[in-house]
C-alpha cells in the first residue's frame, strides 16, 4: 500500500470520524482482482485483510454497489452475528457505502454510529458525497506509478460469438507481452482463458466481461457472464471440475489458483498465475481502451499449479 494511499485513507478516516454521531469508520479497498477487501479503521490499527467471500454488509455492499444505512435491527438476518457484536460495543446504526470506481467500486466505507439515525434524503447525500470525494482521491493517487508495487488492468469485453475465445487470447497476449511477462507463463495464461471463455459461451448465452490485472507479480485474469440464473449451470457440486467441464482440468493443472463464484446476476471465473517480479518492470504501459468490467473473482481456490 503506498505512503499517498495511507494519507488518502488517514484524511477520510478523520473526515468520517467527524460526521456527528458516528462512534468509529473503516474503510475499505478492493485488491487481489476482487478477491479481498484491505481494510482499515479509525481505531488506529494496521491494515487487515477481508475475504471478499465472507457474507458480511462491507462485501456485499463493494459486491453490489448498494449502500446499506439502517439500524442494526434493521439488517437482514445472515448479518445477525456481526449485529450482535456491534452491539455490545455501543452501534446502534451502521451506514456502508460503495467507494465508486469507473465501472464497479473500487471499495467501501463503514461509518458505525452510536444513536438511532434518520437516513433521511438529505443525510444520505451528504454521505454518499463523502464516499465520492474519497474515491475521487484515492483514484488520483492509485493511478501514479509505484516502482515498488505496479498494478496494471484492462477489460474487453466479449460478445457471445465462437470467434470471441480467439478475441481474448489475442487481447491478453498483447497485454502480457507489453507487461514483460514470461513466455512460459503467457502460453498458461492463454490455455486457461481459453477454456474460461470456451465455458462463458456454452454456459451463459450472454455476452461477458474479460478483466485481467497485475499487481505483485501475480496476474489475475477473470471471465464475467451475465447468464440468467435459472438457466446457468449449477454451482454446488463438490467437484468444481465435473460441474464446470472437463475442460478446466487444464486450469487446474496449470494456474496457481483458481475457481468461480454464480449467483443472480451470472457467473465469474476466475484463475491466478505467479507470473514473478520480472513483470513489475512494465510500469507505465498505457492501458487498452478499458470496457464496461462488472463482478469480482469468486469461491474457493480450486486448484494449484503442478510443481516438480
Amino acid at each position: 500500500m503506498s505512503g499517498d494511499v495511507d494519507t488518502v485513507v488517514s484524511a477520510a478516516l478523520r473526515e468520517l470520524i467527524g460526521i456527528p454521531g458516528v462512534r468509529r469508520a473503516a474503510v475499505a479497498l478492493s485488491e487481489g482482482g476482487g478477491r479481498r477487501l484491505r481494510f482499515r479503521s479509525s481505531d488506529g490499527g494496521p491494515w487487515c485483510h477481508i475475504d471478499a467471500y465472507d457474507d458480511v454488509p462491507l462485501t456485499t455492499v463493494v459486491r453490489t454497489g448498494v449502500p446499506l444505512l439502517g439500524g442494526l435491527d434493521a439488517l437482514p438476518e445472515r448479518f445477525a452475528g456481526m449485529a450482535e457484536r456491534q452491539r455490545a460495543e455501543g452501534t446502534v446504526a451502521l451506514a456502508v457505502l460503495p467507494l465508486p470506481g469507473r465501472h464497479a467500486p473500487i471499495g467501501g466505507v463503514v461509518l458505525y454510529f452510536d444513536a438511532e439515525q434518520r437516513f433521511d434524503d438529505h443525510q444520505r447525500e451528504q454521505l454518499e458525497a463523502a464516499a465520492h470525494r474519497i474515491a475521487d482521491s484515492l483514484r488520483r493517487v492509485r493511478l501514479a506509478p509505484e516502482p515498488d508495487g505496479i498494478t496494471q488492468d484492462a477489460t474487453l469485453r466479449l460478445e457471445d460469438d465462437p470467434q470471441s475465445a480467439g478475441r481474448a487470447r489475442h487481447f491478453l497476449r498483447g497485454l502480457l507481452i507489453a507487461w514483460r511477462v514470461g513466455d512460459d507463463d503467457r502460453d498458461a495464461a492463454e490455455l486457461c482463458l481459453s477454456e474460461l471463455v470456451t465455458n462463458a459461451l456454452v454456459h451463459a448465452g450472454t455476452y461477458s466481461v474479460l478483466t485481467v490485472s497485475l499487481a505483485d507479480g501475480v496476474l489475475t485474469v477473470q471471465v464475467r457472464d451475465h447468464g440468467i440464473a435459472g438457466d446457468a449451470v449449477p454451482v454446488d457440486d463438490d467437484d468444481p471440475l465435473r460441474v464446470f467441464g472437463r475442460g478446466l482440468q487444464l486450469v487446474d493443472a496449470l494456474a496457481d489458483s483458481w475457481g468461480s463464484d454464480h449467483d443472480e446476476a451470472g457467473t465469474t471465473s476466475w484463475f491466478s498465475l505467479d507470473v514473478g517480479s520480472a513483470a513489475l518492470t512494465a510500469a507505465a504501459t498505457p492501458r487498452p481502451s478499458a470496457r464496461p468490467a462488472a463482478g469480482r473473482p469468486g469461491g474457493p481456490a480450486a486448484g494449484r499449479r503442478a510443481s516438480g
